[in-house]
């Protein structure tokens, strides 16, 4: 995204500043929080921190304002008033595990939410084949008779990719966001996870609030202040949120292994409802509209006053 350096800049400062904040009061126990403070750290020095801060706010300003962005929606570090939309349950074995909270900032349409990042194949020409030796586990996309991460017959029968398809005998994987002018045994109908950074929303969650596969997002990982823009691609569990491609899971710098890879926290997802045109994006397309919408819904500096705490 462009003023990338400025924009990680103003996260790493933001997220300096709630370390220290955190580092010098009572740890809370959650597995979220960053290490315990050993007898080697530096000296806490919120004032500085907070002077550094306010400083990256201001070079992410002036960069976007070079560039012709208009800089009015930024706003300063403590600005932001949120609303809780809802608090998303997440369960194991039907057993609730945590609660995720989905935010608002009141006067905008945009949602946010902090989780983790399990790894995503689907769409991937590649993802799945008869002999599990694809980048995915098969059983990630179902089993017989019930083929729900595969293109299949009337029958039920899954699709085996032919000889000019880019990958003769494994199977087609397919996401719920798709090129529907092509036929559904096209794996190019399909948005690939290898080449596409997009995120996975429960469907329920979704519908409740407003969002489509094809709309917008832009997701940053709070451990190194990586950011990236991201499309709406795929529906996933009702009690799961926190998904995202391989091709997101590299540009956050996150371990991109569908069968291994991912990481249990520190991942913020900001989502644009009603953004797309329900159709799958050009990676360059994916950019521009993700930044134009961050920037509009108020850049960094109020994504950083939004979430912290």
């Amino acid at each position: 995204m462009a003023c990338t350096d400025s924009a990680e800049g103003m996260r790493a400062a933001q997220w300096q500043v709630q370390r220290d904040q955190k580092m010098a009061a009572p740890g809370s126990g959650n597995m979220s929080d960053p290490p315990a403070r050993d007898t080697n750290s530096p000296p806490v020095d919120l004032q500085n921190d907070i002077g550094k801060l306010q400083q990256a706010e201001a070079e992410l300003s002036d960069c976007l304002s070079s560039r012709g962005a208009s800089t009015s929606p930024l706003r300063t570090a403590g600005d932001c008033s949120r609303s809780l939309l809802t608090n998303f349950e997440m369960s194991r074995n039907g057993q609730p595990i945590q609660e995720v909270p989905v935010w608002q900032q009141s006067e905008n349409d945009g949602f946010f939410y902090e989780a983790g990042m399990t790894i995503d194949a689907d769409g991937a020409p590649n993802a799945y084949n008869p002999q599990n030796t694809g980048i995915d586990d098969l059983a990630n996309a179902g089993g017989p008779g019930y083929w729900e991460g595969l293109a299949k017959d009337r029958e039920g029968k899954p699709y085996i990719q032919g000889p000019n398809d880019p990958y003769p005998g494994y199977y087609v994987s397919t996401t719920a966001l798709a090129d529907r002018t092509k036929p559904f045994d096209d794996p190019t109908r399909y948005v690939d996870a290898t080449k596409i950074p997009f995120l996975v929303l429960p469907g329920n969650l979704a519908r409740e609030l407003g969002a489509r596969p094809g709309d917008f997002a832009a997701v940053f990982n709070l451990q190194n202040g990586k950011s990236s823009p991201a499309i709406f691609a795929d529906v996933g569990p009702v009690d799961h949120i926190g998904e995202g491609s391989v091709a997101l899971a590299e540009n956050l710098g996150i371990r991109s292994d569908a069968r291994n890879g991912g990481t249990r926290g520190r991942i913020l997802y900001l989502v644009f409802p009603g953004s797309g045109n329900g159709r799958p994006r050009l990676l360059e397309e994916i950019q521009a509209e993700a930044e134009k919408l961050l920037r509009a819904w108020g850049g960094i500096p109020r994504l950083a006053a939004c979430t912290a705490g």
